[in-house]
C-alpha cells in the first residue's frame, strides 16, 4: 500500500468537504448578499447541479485521459477559487444573482469532477491495500465540513465579514490541496482501457443504476443537510447565526466519527442492513427536529442524521467500484452523476417547496427519502 498516496487523499477528502462546510455556513450569507428569497435561493442551487451533473458526462474521461492528479489539481483550483469569490462585493452586489449563479455552477462542475477523481484514487488505493479504506475517506469528507462549519461560527462570532471569511479560507484550502495532490498516485493502472472505451458513465443498467438511484436518496438528504440545516436552525428555531453553523457542524462531525468506524462495521455487518438502520435512525431524529423546532433539540437531531447517513455513500461507491465490465472510474462516474443528481437538486428542491410551503414542512422530503432508502437498502 502506498502510504503516502492514502495520507494525500485523506487531506483531499477533508479539503473537498472544507469547501462544502464553508458553503453551507454561509448559504445564510449568500441569501443576504444577493437579497434572494427562498425561491430564488433554490434557482442559484439548481445552477450548482446543472454545472455538476453537465461536467458528470465526461468526468470519467477526463481523469482516465489526463489522471487523477492532475484533474484534481485543476478542478480543486477552480472549486477553491469560485468559493473564495462568492460574496465579494464588486461583481456580486444585491440584484445581480445571475454572478451567484456563474460561481455557483463553476462551484458544482470543479467539485463533481474532483470528487470523482478522489474517490477513483481511493478505489483503487482500496484494491491495493486488500484492506477497507472507503468510509474512513469519505470520513475526511465530514470531517473536513465540521471543520469548515466550525470555523465560520468562530469568525461570525468574532464579526469578521462574510466575504473576507470565504476568501481567506479559499486560499488557506487551496494552499492545502496543491501540496497533497503531489502525492497521490502517478498513475491508474486500472483505469487504462482500450481507445473508445474510456471511463465515461455509461448509459445506466441493471446494477448501475439501481446503485445510483439509492446514491441520489442517500446524497438528496445528504445535500439538504449541507444547504438548508442553518438557515432551518435561523429560520425554524430562533437560533442566533453562530449557533446555526454550529447545526452544521454537529451534522458533519457526527457524521465523520461514523464514517471513521464505518470500515469496521463493514467487516462485521452487511452492508444493507448497516444502509437500512442508519437510514431509519435519520429518518427518525430529522422527524422530531421538525416537530419540535428548538435549537438545541435540532442541533442533537442533525447529529443523528449525520450518525445515520454516514456509510450509505461509501458503501454504494465501493460496490460501483466493483461492477464487472467496468472500471472503478466508469462505475463511480456512473453512479456519481445520478447520484450528485439528487445531491444537487434535492437542495433547490426544498427551496422550492419551502417558498410555497414551509422550510419545516419541505424538509419532510428529507424524511420521506430516508425512508425510501430504508427499504430499498435490502436490494443492495
Amino acid at each position: 500500500m502506498n502510504a503516502s498516496a492514502v495520507r494525500a487523499t485523506r487531506l483531499l477528502f477533508l479539503v473537498e468537504g472544507s469547501c462544502f462546510g464553508v458553503w453551507g455556513a454561509h448559504v445564510p450569507s449568500a441569501k443576504a448578499h444577493y437579497g434572494l428569497s427562498e425561491g430564488t435561493l433554490a434557482l442559484a442551487l439548481l445552477a450548482a447541479s446543472l454545472g455538476a451533473l453537465a461536467i458528470l458526462g465526461v468526468a470519467g474521461r477526463l481523469v482516465a485521459h489526463f489522471g487523477a492528479q492532475q484533474v484534481v489539481r485543476g478542478a480543486g483550483l477552480l472549486m477553491t477559487a469560485s468559493l473564495g469569490v462568492l460574496l465579494l462585493p464588486a461583481p456580486a452586489a444585491p440584484g445581480t444573482p445571475w454572478v451567484l449563479w456563474a460561481l455557483l455552477a463553476l462551484f458544482g462542475a470543479s467539485s463533481a469532477l474532483a470528487d470523482v477523481a478522489i474517490n477513483a484514487e481511493g478505489a483503487v488505493l482500496e484494491a491495493q491495500a486488500g484492506r477497507k479504506l472507503m468510509s474512513g475517506l469519505h470520513g475526511f469528507f465530514s470531517l473536513g465540513g465540521m471543520l469548515g462549519a466550525v470555523a465560520v461560527a468562530g469568525l461570525l462570532k468574532l464579526q469578521v465579514p462574510a466575504a473576507v471569511q470565504m476568501a481567506g479560507l479559499s486560499l488557506l484550502l487551496a494552499a492545502l490541496l496543491l501540496p497533497a495532490s503531489r502525492h497521490m498516485l502517478p498513475a491508474h493502472p486500472r483505469l487504462r482501457e482500450q481507445e473508445g472505451e474510456a471511463a465515461t458513465p455509461r448509459r445506466p443498467q441493471g446494477r448501475l443504476t439501481l446503485l445510483g438511484l439509492l446514491a441520489a436518496l442517500a446524497l438528496l438528504a445528504e445535500g439538504a443537510m449541507y444547504d438548508w440545516s442553518v438557515l432551518f436552525l435561523q429560520s425554524q428555531t430562533g437560533a442566533t447565526p453562530a449557533f446555526a453553523a454550529l447545526g452544521y457542524a454537529a451534522f458533519c462531525g457526527a457524521m465523520a466519527a461514523m464514517r471513521f468506524a464505518g470500515d469496521a462495521l463493514r467487516e462485521r455487518h452487511p452492508p444493507a442492513r448497516l444502509m437500512a438502520a442508519g437510514a431509519l435512525l435519520a429518518a427518525g431524529a430529522l422527524l422530531v427536529a421538525l416537530w419540535l423546532r428548538q435549537p438545541w433539540v435540532g442541533l442533537l437531531a442533525f447529529a443523528l442524521v449525520g450518525v445515520g447517513l454516514a456509510n450509505g455513500v461509501p458503501l454504494l461507491f465501493v460496490a460501483a467500484s466493483q461492477v464487472r465490465g467496468v472500471t472503478p472510474a466508469t462505475g463511480i462516474a456512473t453512479v456519481t452523476a445520478l447520484g450528485f443528481f439528487g445531491f444537487l437538486s434535492g437542495p433547490p428542491l426544498i427551496g422550492a417547496l419551502a417558498e410555497a410551503a414551509s422550510l419545516s414542512q419541505a424538509l419532510g422530503v428529507v424524511v420521506l427519502c430516508c425512508l425510501v432508502l430504508a427499504l430499498a437498502a435490502r436490494k443492495l
